[in-house]
């Protein structure tokens, strides 16, 4: 075995952007092949590895996660694909490429059955080993692109894309924090209430950090099913050799970013503790554990110390994620930020939906900070949104005419009951559909309802 050496970034190379990332295990009893394969690959992938047997091989894909396995079929004590099979039962994720001296069907059909993905004649050239590792590096990349892709397009992950702004000493204060916090490996939490931009502030903290050109993966905890919520973050590990790589290892270096943390399950809240701490997990159906490199940032809008308390959180999950807490403030504590939001909304909204901008006025400005936003930054930009497609901003928001002083008439109150009424009468009543677009939650739709007997 040769053991990894730090080495500068694998520059992309022709053969795509997922090949310099590629981590590589070679398992070959022949010394000579093992080391050429290893010359050829050094270069061009992000790690290369090499066992001289199949129990070798075993003891490092326990100690550490491979993307590629390029595997001898005809090792001394064992047949290559008899170790691939009793590897997938295991728990083995990495992608095989079978390395034999038989060209014939019988031996293809085998191979495909104990889950290679491809596989390179003997003799071989160093282009053909080359050319099968970018395709498999290259279908990686793709496999894990589209179910990112997929599960963002599904849970809504992607409507939260966007930049940090504003200039308020609070906003100056979080940049300042990210940044510091940005190069460590440490947890972080955003706790605010909803629609504060959590999970845009977290999106800048990846940003930032090393890990940027890794997958960030949003994982809405309160959207998961309790019944498959497991699987769905573990992976799967099913019979006939099927494998579903699950969150977890499709986040694997990058940052995985837990909102609202207080809806898991209490023995997701368990397995997740231990994954922070011995960086490893264990999918679902797999004997093996997966050794996982990733950076946790965590977020809520519910007190968690109270959650604590009533027993709905766990302690020791609490304090090992509470390490750097970063409050988001509500936009009512940063209304100096109002103008420089609503002016962002504007432009990209009535870019994206080829409408003509509103125009932001001082008398707009200052009836948009009377009121309390009770949805924050989300209930902004669902108010622009909406105010674009009509082609004006609702009453209570519209500038007075041209030298007429902006008076606040009506109470904040009133204010707010009109609006959140006007958006339930454009839904027809629904109230599901109202919380949505206000960027508030149905219990507070509930609230105010009961409160003005509607």
């Amino acid at each position: 075995m040769t053991s990894a050496q730090p080495k500068p970034p694998t520059p992309p190379s022709e053969f795509g952007p997922g090949l310099a990332q590629a981590s590589v295990l070679v398992v070959d009893d022949e010394a000579g092949i093992r080391h050429f394969i290893t010359r050829i690959l050094e270069p061009v992938v992000g790690r290369v590895e090499q066992a001289s047997n199949a129990a070798e091989a075993s003891r490092m894909l326990d100690a550490s996660h491979f993307d590629i396995v390029i595997l001898d079929n005809l090792m001394p004590g064992t047949k290559g694909l008899d170790w691939l099979g009793e590897q997938r039962e295991l728990g083995l994720f990495a992608d095989v490429i079978l390395i034999t001296a038989f060209a014939d069907m019988d031996t293809a059909i085998e191979a495909m059955r104990a889950g290679a993905v491809d596989f390179v004649l003997k003799p071989f050239r160093s282009n053909q080993i080359l050319n099968a590792v970018a395709r498999c590096a290259d279908r990686g990349s793709l496999r894990r692109e589209n179910y990112l892709l997929k599960y963002e397009l599904a849970t809504g992950g992607a409507e939260a894309r966007g930049r940090l702004l504003g200039t308020s000493p609070m906003i100056e204060d979080i940049r300042s924090t990210l940044e510091r916090a940005a190069p460590l490996p440490t947890p972080v939490l955003f706790t605010g209430e909803t629609g504060t931009g959590k999970e845009i502030a977290a999106r800048a903290l990846h940003a930032m950090s090393e890990r940027a050109d890794k997958p960030f993966v949003p994982v809405n905890c309160a959207a998961l099913p309790d019944d498959v919520a497991e699987n769905e973050l573990f992976g799967l590990v099913a019979a006939g050799q099927s494998r579903s790589d699950g969150l977890f290892l499709n986040a694997n270096g990058g940052t995985l970013y837990l909102d609202e943390v207080a809806e898991l399950p209490q023995s997701i809240q368990a397995a997740i503790l231990r994954v922070i701490e011995n960086r490893r997990i264990r999918p679902v159906g797999a004997v093996r554990e997966v050794p996982l490199d990733l950076r946790f940032i965590f977020a809520t809008n519910t007190d968690l110390e109270k959650a604590v308390e009533e027993g709905r959180f766990r302690a020791d999950l609490y304090h090992r994620i509470n390490v750097l807490n970063i409050r988001m403030p509500a936009l009512r504590e940063r209304q100096n930020d109002l103008k420089e939001l609503a002016m962002m909304f504007i432009g990209q909204i009535s870019r994206s939906l080829g409408v003509e901008p509103l125009v932001l006025d001082e008398g707009v400005l200052r009836n948009l900070a009377r009121y309390d936003w009770p949805g924050n930054v989300r209930e902004l930009r669902n108010l622009i949104e909406r105010s674009l497609i009509l082609g004006e901003f609702p009453p209570e928001f519209a500038s007075s005419e041209p030298g007429e002083a902006v008076e606040a008439v009506d109470s904040l109150q009133a204010v707010e009951r009109r609006h959140i009424l006007a958006v339930l009468d454009t839904c027809n009543g629904n109230r599901a559909e109202a919380a949505r677009r206000l960027g508030i939650s149905r219990k507070t739709i509930d609230r105010k309802c009961a409160m003005w007997n509607v």
